[in-house]
């Protein structure tokens, strides 16, 4: 193989490797039995959540994966492989992608990676269930609440039954 094939593939892994290192996740699915109109309504709300979906050589992604640490990923890039990632919002991906696994059984998470650290098809399938960001922050907001509400009642109460007493 002539040195300028060998400098432009190790350039795509250097690529993809940068990928691994800015992503908060990584999803990693085999796409095979999808029709195009599928893989473009898949890609179409990836990207509307600001994820990444590539198709790459298993052999690129084995490379960057093991130059990130993520050898434990190997066992995955078989087969038709795409990779979703994210740099933004850890969930995105793990819930977009199971949710079109439920609804094309063409489509299979084979595994991925979450903050770092390699993650197996049950952990995915667990960030999955998690609501999205709007989601949480209401769910937070909603249990900040509750203390300042019920004090809230209980002040109410207290006006309540003072004007109920009779003025001695």
């Amino acid at each position: 193989m002539s040195e300028t094939i060998i400098a432009a593939k190790a350039k795509v892994v250097a690529g993809i490797s940068e990928q691994f290192k800015a992503a908060k996740s990584a999803v990693v699915v085999n796409y095979r039995g999808l029709t195009v109109a599928q893989v473009t309504e898949l890609r179409k709300e990836l990207r509307d959540a600001g994820v990444k979906m590539e198709v790459i050589k298993n052999t690129y992604l084995r490379r960057a994966a093991d130059a990130n640490g993520y050898e434990d990923l190997d066992a995955v890039f078989t087969g038709p492989t795409a990779i979703a990632f994210s740099n933004d919002d850890v969930v995105a991906p793990a819930r977009i992608m199971a949710k079109y696994a439920k609804q094309f059984d063409a489509l299979e998470v084979k595994g991925g990676i979450i903050e770092g650290k390699v993650a197996s098809l049950d952990e995915i399938n667990q960030l999955a269930s998690l609501p999205d960001r709007d989601g949480m922050l209401s769910m937070l907001l909603s249990v900040l609440q509750a203390p300042v509400r019920n004090v809230a009642y209980a002040v109410k109460a207290v006006a309540d039954s003072k004007e109920e007493e009779p003025a001695a």
